[in-house]
């Protein structure tokens, strides 16, 4: 299972924590009194009330075990390293090579990773490709129609 690592900043650890303690302390219980509730209306057979609440309940405790399994096998990504070389935790500046346009991505987890504000996941042909770059170099991201990137700067 150590292939199963799940890279994350200390504010994606953070956020996770919460929503599992929100899960684990505050929707468990709620759904357990919608339980109790619909069960007190009589036949369960025909009751959407419990039937709503127990897809509700498999939900929380399928997140919940995900969760679980995540905070098992995290690392902490070093977004502080000032290394030279691309790395998960980089923000990184590249070059598309055919059409010269510049975009910067920072490098997270699939957890995290959210392209619409640049935070693309480590396991992605772009990250991929640039992982291990240094600042100057050129990558080319395996993918359908290939593509060259430069890498501009690394912070």
């Amino acid at each position: 299972m150590a292939e199963n690592k799940v890279y994350l900043t200390e504010d994606g650890l953070k956020k996770l924590q919460e929503e599992y303690h929100n899960l684990v302390h505050v929707q468990r219980e709620e759904v357990k009194a919608e339980l109790k509730e619909a069960r007190s209306l009589g036949d369960l057979s025909e009751n959407a009330d419990y039937d709503a609440a127990r897809e509700k309940q498999a939900q929380i405790e399928h997140r919940i075990s995900e969760l679980e399994e995540m905070l098992k096998h995290y690392e902490i990504i070093d977004t502080k390293s000032g290394s030279k070389i691309v790395q998960i935790g980089s923000t990184v500046k590249i070059q598309f090579q055919d059409t010269k346009e510049e975009a910067t991505y920072r490098i997270v987890g699939k957890t995290e990773a959210d392209p619409l504000s640049g935070m693309i996941s480590n396991e992605t042909p772009l990250a991929k490709a640039i992982l291990d770059k240094k600042a100057g170099q050129t990558a080319e991201v395996h993918v359908k129609k290939p593509y060259k990137v430069l890498v501009v700067s690394i912070n």
